[in-house]
């Protein structure tokens, strides 16, 4: 996905990779020092998610400007990683599996249908011998 950065918010890591600062949102006028520690992820991820269409610049001031007794509304989210446990994953692999079955039978490509963020499954059982 394409990222805007109409913050400069978007910083180079050393050794490879980049970050996204919320300092550069202090600097643009808004004190996110003062936000909840979950509000602040939620910014991060919107930062890092901006593309002008499912997540747009309004949408980063409207987390940035959150307070307890605020207005209460809509933001977007978009996780980095999902995690299921085998309880709730092994049916969504089921159902995925499913809807690539269904892409073939209609002609098309099963590789078009895969989860757009990463999903780590979670299998716990013990095997006893």
């Amino acid at each position: 996905m394409a990222t805007i950065d109409p913050f400069s918010a978007r910083r180079e890591l050393p050794l490879g990779g980049h970050y996204y600062a919320l300092d550069a949102l202090d600097a643009a006028g808004v004190d996110t020092a003062t936000l909840p520690y979950s509000v602040r992820v939620l910014l991060e991820g919107a930062l890092r998610n901006l593309d002008g269409f499912l997540i747009r610049e309004e949408d980063v001031r409207t987390i940035a400007g959150w307070t307890a007794d605020g207005e209460r509304g809509e933001i977007p989210f978009r996780p980095s990683r999902v995690i299921l446990q085998d309880f709730t994953g092994v049916p969504a692999v089921v159902d995925l599996a499913a809807l690539r079955d269904a892409m073939v039978e209609m002609g098309g490509d099963a590789e078009r249908v895969n989860p757009q963020v990463p999903v780590d499954l979670v299998i716990d059982h013990s095997v006893q011998v």
